[in-house]
C-alpha cells in the first residue's frame, strides 16, 4: 500500500499480514481523489473513515492536509496499526475501536466526507444500512457526501440518497448526498 499524493506521496506502508483487510487499490484511490479534488479543499475537510482497516484512505486525506480525521474499525489490530502510523507520520487521526453500526447510532459530530469500505461479502442490506444511519442521524455537513466502496457485483442504486457510482476495476464507489431543500 502506498500514499499516492500530498506530503508523503510515494510512501509505502506495509500492514501486518494478520490484519483482516483488503486495502483500496492505488488505481481506485487515484480515481476517487480525482473526483474529490474538484469539490473539496482537503485542509478544510472533516473525514469519517468507517471500516478503516489499514487506514489507507485516512492516510491519503492526512497526506493532502486534512487534520480532522476519525477512523473507526472493530478490529483491535487495525486500530492499533492506524494509531502507530498516525504517530509515525504525525497525522491527526482519531482512532475508535467500535462496531460501525453502533458508532453511527451514537455519534453526533457531522463530517464533510464519510467514507465506508465494509467487507465486499456484505449483503446489500448491510451496505444500505450504512446510508440509512448516516442520513437518519444527519451526520453530513451541507454539501457533504457519503462514499461506500463495494464490489462490482453489488448495486446500491436503490439505497436512500444514492447519486451515482464509479467503477474502477473490481471496485465501485457509490456516492450519496443529502436531499437539497
Amino acid at each position: 500500500m502506498r500514499i499516492i499524493s500530498g506530503k508523503y506521496k510515494g510512501k509505502r506502508l506495509q500492514a501486518p499480514k494478520k490484519l483482516p483487510v483488503r486495502p483500496t487499490t492505488d488505481m481506485a484511490k487515484e480515481g476517487l481523489f480525482n473526483i474529490l479534488n474538484h469539490h473539496y479543499v482537503f485542509s478544510q475537510v472533516t473525514l469519517l473513515d468507517l471500516f478503516a482497516g489499514t487506514g489507507n484512505i485516512s492516510y491519503e486525506f492526512a497526506s493532502r492536509g486534512s487534520e480532522n480525521i476519525t477512523s473507526v474499525d472493530t478490529n483491535y489490530g487495525c486500530v492499533g496499526y492506524i494509531k502507530n502510523i498516525a504517530k509515525e507520520l504525525d497525522f491527526n487521526i482519531e482512532t475508535i475501536k467500535s462496531d460501525v453500526y453502533s458508532y453511527l447510532e451514537k455519534v453526533k459530530r457531522k463530517s464533510d466526507i464519510i467514507f465506508a469500505d465494509p467487507p465486499y461479502d456484505f449483503g446489500t442490506e448491510q451496505f444500505t444500512k450504512i446510508a440509512e444511519l448516516v442520513f437518519a442521524n444527519d451526520l453530513l455537513n451541507e454539501e457533504g457526501i457519503l462514499i461506500i466502496e463495494h464490489s462490482k457485483h453489488t448495486s446500491l442504486e436503490n439505497a436512500p440518497n444514492f447519486r451515482n457510482a464509479r467503477k474502477y476495476g473490481g471496485s465501485v464507489f457509490s456516492f450519496f448526498e443529502k436531499e437539497q431543500s
